[in-house]
């Protein structure tokens, strides 16, 4: 199957071909195009990373078997200016901030499909979700893109890609916590089809989220995906993707007396969720058009006990959405993206009724790339059901300058839609706008993420403003959301690697954010924004011995000082975490791994008072067919 080649190098659910000279569709087979040079969160297909001026970072499977465990967190730290808090162990709510943004200000897509919970208040996506596992690759874009992507994308995208191959493929380690983890995949590949399933288990007895607390919180996460291929005719291919994923979590809840931290109880947590895709794909001469149905839902119960009955408080948002994309080759290196859709969403909960509203969106993109400048410009007009029409502008160029070296810029407009909560809980208001951001970015990038010699340089800064807070009004006396805020960050990223010899390499990222709340009348005017640390940054290295081929390698993260509240009057201490491991090939098919995570047991919080994991030891086997 050619088409399959390609979508094993990209997104499923985004794919589109590349062009030869004489305007023959190219299908990039695997072994002539890595996916780890290929992006599809800057045009909304597949487009060479060099060929954008946005900032993105991409990291494949085998830098994710490489960092091990099932935790996505250690793997996004070698994402610049990403910064993470969590309110407990492996599966507690976790939340990623890009260049300072809030992390409900972030798109995630799995498989191109939108995932965040609309029943949550803020409408953010929870990481602690979503492990390792069953993940082949991440595509994360820094900087605001509704352009492309319309809601929700003021501080970033990230795209998640489920593991496909045609092989087997099989994991399972054991460590410190009774922490057990394992994951399979595997896939069956004809002339015309491609069928592949992927699946993993986690099961871990935690430590107590409290850091004050000794009861221990622990977590448990079975998770499935799967996607079919089908190649209708030489054009016309059919695809459907899909996954699920139920956790239990054991939380603490919140002491309402000083001094107002979290403490231990016997509540828990249990998260169901589902995602998929269905639709076609017609790759033309030069047009490609890409169309699918979506959807996705999160349910969440919160139990009092393990042995409760009955939840006491449970929610469930779901999402829907019809999607077209496509490209088409005007001439030369003119191309035009475009694309069009539609989103219901809807969610309920315990205290409130079943609330539901709807947007439409179309965008349309130039591109022209020749020899080494490549320039994007786009516009984007969003119509929503309860606050109208949204305009979103954006572009980007690239230049190589020198051989290796190239200059970029990009600015882009972001909106984020007020939530369904927002809207209409008992603290809603209907006649909410949406937020607003603009970004811009200028840097300077030599060679590429992963070879031989890769610097880049980029210094940033997005103003964002209607931001919905919560305020307390003469009208509105228990309290409500009101388009009254406002913030800026900025600050500058630097990325070097290096492959050092055949058998070492190392890398480091490195942020400095310094983030402004610009609200007028509020106490936190001027202060910082809330756990965004102005500085942080991830060192690592590998090295293989040449006899025997061991890997041994460490990552080692330094994180600043940052404040707990809008205030600044609640400070959360900087930290430095450690972790080393190795790996020992077995023949050709068996690997053996292991590590010590946080070597040196730090203590420290991303939330204050929720504890971070100590040292831990981990070891396992991997099997490939």
């Amino acid at each position: 199957m050619r088409k399959l080649a390609c979508l094993l190098a990209v997104s499923s659910a985004l794919a589109a071909p590349a062009w030869a000279q004489d305007g023959e569709p190219i299908i990039f087979a695997l072994d002539r195009v890595s996916p780890d040079t290929i992006t599809v969160t800057a045009t909304g297909v597949r487009t060479d990373i060099a060929n954008t001026g946005q900032a993105i970072t991409l990291i494949g499977r085998a830098e994710i078997e490489q960092v091990q465990g099932a935790d996505v967190e250690r793997v996004l730290r070698r994402v610049p200016s990403a910064t993470l808090t969590r309110s407990g162990p492996v599966g507690a709510f976790t939340s990623l901030s890009l260049r300072g943004a809030s992390g409900d200000q972030l798109l995630v897509l799995v498989d191109g499909v939108r995932v965040a919970d609309p029943a949550a208040p803020a409408g953010g996506f929870d990481f602690g979700n979503l492990l390792t596992g069953t993940m082949d690759k991440l595509d994360i874009l820094r900087g605001s893109n509704s352009t492309i992507w319309g809601s929700d994308a003021v501080g970033g995208v990230v795209d998640v890609t489920t593991r496909r191959t045609s092989g087997a493929e099989a994991a399972v380690e054991y460590g410190s916590r009774g922490t057990l983890f394992g994951n399979a995949a595997a896939g069956l590949e004809g002339d015309r089809y491609f069928a592949s399933v992927t699946g993993g288990w986690l099961r871990t007895g935690g430590f107590s989220a409290a850091a004050g607390g000794t009861e221990r919180d622990g977590f448990r996460q079975g998770s499935l995906g799967g996607a079919v291929f089908f190649d209708a005719t030489d054009q016309i291919e059919v695809f459907a993707t899909g996954r699920y994923a139920r956790g239990n979590l054991d939380i603490d809840g919140f002491s309402f007396a000083p001094p107002f931290l979290p403490v231990d109880t016997s509540e828990r947590q249990v998260t169901r969720q589902y995602s998929g895709a269905v639709g076609a794909a017609y790759y033309g001469t030069d047009l490609t058009l890409r169309g699918f149905w979506s959807l996705a839902d999160t349910a969440r119960e919160n139990f009092a006990s393990p042995a409760a009955p009955q939840p006491d408080f449970a929610s469930d948002g779901h999402s829907e959405r019809l999607s077209l994309r496509g490209e088409y080759r005007l001439i030369g290196g003119l191309a035009l993206s475009f694309g069009a859709e539609r989103e219901w969403t809807d969610y309920r909960t315990t205290f409130t009724q079943r609330a539901e509203t709807a947007i439409t969106g179309a965008y349309t993109q130039l591109g022209w790339v020749l020899g080494g400048l490549a320039v994007h410009a786009g516009a984007r007009i969003d119509a929503h059901e309860r606050f109208g029409s949204e305009w979103s502008f954006g572009g980007d160029v690239s230049y190589v300058v020198a051989r290796d070296w190239r200059v970029k810029a990009s600015v882009g407009e972001g909106f984020k839609a007020p939530t369904l909560f927002q809207l209409f809980s008992d603290f809603g208001n209907e006649a909410l706008q949406p937020e607003r951001s603009t970004s811009f970015d200028i840097g300077v990038e030599r060679g590429s993420r992963g070879g031989p010699l890769h610097f880049a340089l980029t210094a940033f800064r997005r103003n964002s403003e209607a931001l919905i807070d919560f305020a307390f009004t003469d009208d509105r006396p228990n309290g409500g959301y009101f388009n009254i805020g406002r913030a800026r960050a900025q600050g500058v990223e630097l990325e070097l690697g290096t492959r050092l010899s055949e058998r070492m390499s190392a890398g480091a990222v490195y942020a400095l954010i310094d983030t402004q709340d610009r609200t007028a009348g509020v106490a936190g005017v001027g202060n910082e924004l809330p756990r965004r640390p102005r500085h942080a940054g991830t060192v690592y290295a590998d090295w293989q011995t040449p006899v025997a081929g061991i890997g041994l390698g460490a990552d080692v993260r330094l994180v600043g000082d940052s404040f707990d509240d809008r205030a600044n009057l609640r400070p959360i201490d900087g930290h430095a975490v450690a972790d080393l491991r190795a790996s020992i090939p077995v023949g050709e098919r068996l690997e053996l791994f292991g590590r010590v995570e946080n070597l040196f047991g730090a203590e420290y919080q991303t939330v204050l008072g929720y504890a971070q994991p100590g040292r831990g030891v981990f070891a396992g086997v991997r099997l490939r067919r």
